[in-house]
């Protein structure tokens, strides 16, 4: 009975769920408008970006992320809910130009490019056989490992 007792006080009935990044993404970037939000009215409604890219203009991503464990058959593993990303573009005069909600569904559907790059080391060439003799060394600094 104390053993059972043990086992049973350490779980909950309410399944425990863990967010990452901005929460509830959806309702929030509604108040974002293009061509009249600034950076700074950015920064007070969603906080700094997971992620800042300058090209041509400022690209700011913000990460929505929620997990939930699931039922003790499965041994709490867990799934994901929410899987949403904001890309924000913002022109060099600091003002909205571009936003882009991107749910989990939308994530399950891109398309990846699949092609390899080649490589032009070859064998014989003295980069490749200079790695190579640093990942020896690397490996068996002292000489002493069996060939």
């Amino acid at each position: 009975m104390i053993i059972i007792a043990l086992i049973f006080s350490a779980c909950t009935l309410k399944k425990v769920e863990k967010h990452h990044g901005v929460r509830s993404l959806e309702t929030i970037q509604v108040k974002l408008i293009e061509k009249t939000t600034n950076k700074n009215d950015i920064l007070e409604i969603l906080g700094s970006p997971s992620i800042k890219n300058s090209f041509d203009n400022d690209v700011w991503i913000y990460i929505e992320r929620k997990y939930t464990t699931q039922s003790i058959f499965k041994l709490g593993k867990e799934k994901l809910i929410k899987n949403n990303a904001l890309i924000l573009e913002i022109n060099t005069m600091g003002m909205l130009v571009k936003k882009n909600l991107i749910n989990i569904n939308q994530m399950n559907n891109l398309k990846y490019y699949n092609n390899e790059t080649q490589s032009n080391i070859s064998k014989n060439s003295f980069v490749y056989s200079f790695l190579s003799s640093m990942r020896q060394k690397i490996n068996d600094p002292l000489g002493k490992r069996r060939k």
